[in-house]
């Protein structure tokens, strides 16, 4: 995540005692106001991507578990918050020295109301910026395990990816003092602007985990395992949903420049651009396999081509950015079809949006980058740009380290959660549907009663 605040180098002092107050020109402290505005307002632009998350799943799947998904992200949010204000905080942003894990920051300690020290990452406006990242993080997997997931089962999973497994990516990568923050190859830096590996990977590969820890819906594959196709229910809740996401984009990659200056208009642009890229060759590659333009897939397009750019978004020039949301929308379909081939229900896409359009963002940066994003030198590019291998490489090694780690966690959590709780609704269960399962009444309510 870069950091535009002047005079502020890592997030290390985020979660340091607040230094000793000091008097601010007015200058300094409207600049210091002005980017804790900047980061509430893009915080907001990021929460509200929680609503377009759950239409799209919903939208994706069948009518009798809407409000079991409407649930799943409620949850996610105020278990996120609770989580990640408890501990998840202290472990991505405590101080520790070069450790894998921060643990000296728990309960926000640390944290001032004041600008007094000009240190804006040091106020709750930074902590809500980055809470609702980790509540997007989690809701990630909302959609991969979808229509046959126990609920208690899932508020553990939220509970464990917010408060721990996501925060030590966060610390390992985006903290100045973090175990591989200074991950380099030469001149050449790990560089991941907004998270599309630090956020999205993450969920995708949990998404992963929890897809093949349930196994397929019923009904999913044939007895030779050709797969079928199970509609959902309302396109229209999906691309709004979409649309939702899009807009909430805007402040999830525009807020990460941490302070409201000339980039953030550029990384609006490249958001912008790379979506609507992606929306084409996602819409137009599904069109010439199948012979008509899927809706939900041009909409995956979208999503594909925002994940994509997110690592990219403060680096590449909008020419880099069309060809990098095109391709993340190219990348898209083969792999949600690819997924499904292989035995792996993801009703939604999550893994393939998310996971590997995550990973192709991560790595587009060292073939397309061209500025400088805080992370990566001034004097490092992309490959395509004169800037050699160095870049790519170290891209990569940050992509696998990141999957290794989430991959494995999430593995071990679903095993314990199969285990005990249980991780599987009954077939019967399934078959009747989430809402009534779980919550007891179908989210849309019981057909109106004629009266003659």
């Amino acid at each position: 995540m870069a950091l535009g605040l002047a005079g502020v180098v890592g997030a290390v002092l985020v979660t340091a005692a607040p230094a000793a107050a000091q008097e601010l020109s007015p200058a300094e402290y409207n600049t210091a106001l002005l980017a804790s505005l900047w980061l509430i307002v893009a915080g907001c632009l990021v929460f509200l991507m929680q609503a377009g998350f759950a239409l799209v799943e919903a939208g994706l799947t069948r009518a009798k578990n809407v409000g079991n998904i409407m649930a799943k992200n409620l949850a996610d949010m105020a278990i996120g918050a609770l989580a990640f204000w408890a501990v998840g905080f202290g472990f991505a942003f405590g101080s520790d020295g070069g450790s894998l894990i921060g643990t000296d920051a728990f309960f926000l300690s640390g944290m001032t109301e004041s600008f007094d020290s000009g240190d804006v990452l040091a106020t709750p406006s930074f902590f809500f910026f980055q809470v609702v990242f980790a509540a997007t993080a989690v809701t990630i997997a909302s959609g991969a395990m979808a229509e046959r997931t126990k609920f208690s089962a899932y508020l553990i999973f939220s509970a464990v990816m917010t408060g721990f497994i996501y925060p030590v990516v966060v610390h390992s990568f985006w903290h100045g003092d973090g175990l591989l923050s200074d991950l380099n190859i030469g001149a050449a830096r790990f560089s991941d602007f907004a998270g599309s590996s630090i956020v999205h990977s993450a969920g995708g590969w949990a998404a992963l985990m929890g897809a093949i820890f349930l196994g397929p819906r019923l009904g999913k594959y044939a007895p030779d395992g050709t797969p079928r196709a199970i509609p959902g229910h309302n396109v229209g809740y999906a691309v709004i949903g979409v649309f939702i996401l899009w807009f909430g984009w805007f402040g999830f990659n525009a807020g990460s420049e941490l302070a409201f200056d000339a980039w953030v208009a550029h990384a609006i642009m490249t958001t912008l651009l790379a979506a609507s890229a992606g929306v084409l060759a996602a819409g137009a590659v599904i069109w010439r396999k199948t012979g008509a333009m899927d809706v939900g897939m041009a909409g995956n397009g979208a999503l594909a081509g925002l994940v994509s750019i997110t690592a990219g978004t403060g680096t590449m020039n909008f020419l880099g950015a069309v060809v990098t949301g095109a391709i993340g929308g190219v990348v898209v379909v083969y792999s949600i079809l690819f997924i499904e081939r292989k035995g792996v229900d993801d009703p939604v896409g999550a893994v393939s949006v998310h996971g590997v359009c995550g990973v192709w963002g991560t790595l587009a940066v060292g073939l397309f980058a061209r500025y400088d994003d805080a992370f990566l030198g001034r004097d490092n590019a992309g490959l395509f740009y004169g800037g050699g291998f160095d870049q790519l490489l170290v891209q990569a090694i940050g992509v696998v380290l990141i999957a290794t780690w989430v991959l494995g966690t999430s593995a071990i959590l679903f095993k314990v959660i199969a285990s005990t709780v249980g991780l599987r609704v009954s077939p019967e269960e399934e078959r009747a549907g989430l809402d009534v399962a779980e919550h007891g009444s179908p989210g849309y309510g019981p057909e109106p009663v004629q009266v003659a």
